[in-house]
């Protein structure tokens, strides 16, 4: 059995647990107190970060290359997109990217260095080319789900949280659209399940 080390509000462990349940692969969830951490899941990944993945023996501890295992196993509305560059790039910009500038938008009291609304203005400037993305579509690159919006919705879903009453009121309203549709389908539903 596939053994799953997550934490549920982590942005990385949901869009590991989105792409396992959307591939059908069986997995056991364990869900870790980030105070007390298993020390099976420490044995394995002396990091100490979720998600952790123990694929029957191979280990794999970083949250996009859960999702390319899952996606291996089985991808039936084709999330890769026949490897189309795009995903990796927007990934990226994402991950080394926005993830600095929600980072300092949630947390500005820890950089004071410019007021929140600094951040959140940087932040804002990766959510306008998502806009762009989905001007004429309901997905960032194709007419379906891909592991782009995947990867990227719970990282959008927590900058929109910082602030709701801001984010309800930009003009991003195909990006508004998009968001809902992901919190309320029920693949993210059930994997955010207690």
């Amino acid at each position: 059995m596939n053994t799953l080390y997550s934490f549920r509000r982590c942005p990385y462990a949901m869009r590991a647990r989105m792409a396992l349940r959307y591939s059908g692969v069986p997995v056991d969830i364990v869900e870790v107190s980030l105070k007390a951490k298993p020390a099976e899941m420490l044995a394995i990944s002396p990091k100490g970060t979720v998600p952790v993945l123990d694929a029957g023996g191979r280990v794999i501890d970083e949250s996009l290359e859960i999702m390319h295992w899952a996606l291996a196993q089985n991808d039936p509305q084709d999330w890769l997109l026949d490897g189309d560059s795009r995903i990796a790039e927007l990934i990226e910009a994402n991950d080394q990217g926005f993830k600095v500038d929600l980072n300092r938008y949630k947390y500005a009291e820890r950089y004071p260095e410019q007021p929140m609304e600094f951040y959140r203005a940087e932040g804002a400037v990766y959510l306008q080319r998502l806009e762009g993305l989905l001007q004429d579509r309901d997905y960032l690159l194709a007419d379906h789900p891909s592991l782009a919006d995947i990867a990227l919705l719970p990282f959008v879903r927590q900058f929109a949280h910082v602030d709701r009453e801001w984010f309800a009121q930009t003009p991003y309203v195909r990006l508004q659209a998009w968001l809902q549709r992901f919190l309320e389908s029920d693949l993210f539903t059930s994997i955010m399940k207690k």
